[in-house]
């Protein structure tokens, strides 16, 4: 097995991509605590390796955020060794009885808001999280109130500097000239 690395927009994530399916097109799943890893073999093992602080699994990719003050030439021949033996092992990505992670916020919307949301979130599936995800994130909506639309940055995209510029200036200005009624974007 061959894993190559990339480097993304932030300097304390690198992205690992082992030539198959992670997460799966479409998923994706975010361990920002050890305790959160709890549900995973892969990224529970990731978070043994010292100085690992995220887990991120996208469609083809896992993004491991490290520490400051430790260097990535220390824990990255660590972290190759546990994502090649997790894959060869032929280990569940989850395990089946492990709660999920935190979900989007169920809230009641008017018909009117629903179509909104409706349109916010193609575009968003359509749009942004093909682009966040070649940096190694993803991004996911959790509400629409009074013309803001809140949104989550997970992998390489959270704690990035230029992730307020992302949203500010990508996310924001595009879903305010396709959809009027957006007149921000906060990062939750």
């Amino acid at each position: 097995m061959f894993i190559q690395t990339e480097s993304t927009p932030n300097p304390a994530t690198l992205k690992f991509l082992p030539g198959r399916d992670v997460a799966g097109e479409g998923h994706a799943a975010d361990f920002p605590t050890v305790e959160a890893a709890a549900r995973s073999p892969l990224a529970k093992r990731l978070f043994e390796t010292d100085g690992v602080t995220g887990v991120f699994f996208g469609a083809d990719f896992v993004t491991v955020t490290k520490g400051e003050g430790v260097e990535w030439q220390h824990i990255k021949p660590a972290i190759l060794g546990a994502i090649m033996e997790h894959f060869t092992s032929g280990a569940p990505l989850l395990n089946e009885s492990a709660p999920e992670g935190d979900a989007a916020p169920q809230t009641e919307y008017s018909a009117e808001e629903a179509e909104i949301i409706d349109q916010i979130l193609d575009l968003l599936e359509t749009r942004v999280r093909p682009v966040v995800a070649q940096d190694g994130g993803d991004i996911t909506f959790q509400g629409f109130d009074k013309g803001i639309v809140f949104l989550n940055m997970q992998g390489s995209c959270a704690g990035c500097p230029a992730s307020t510029q992302t949203l500010k200036n990508g996310v924001e200005n595009m879903l305010r000239h396709y959809v009027p009624e957006v007149t921000e974007v906060r990062a939750v």
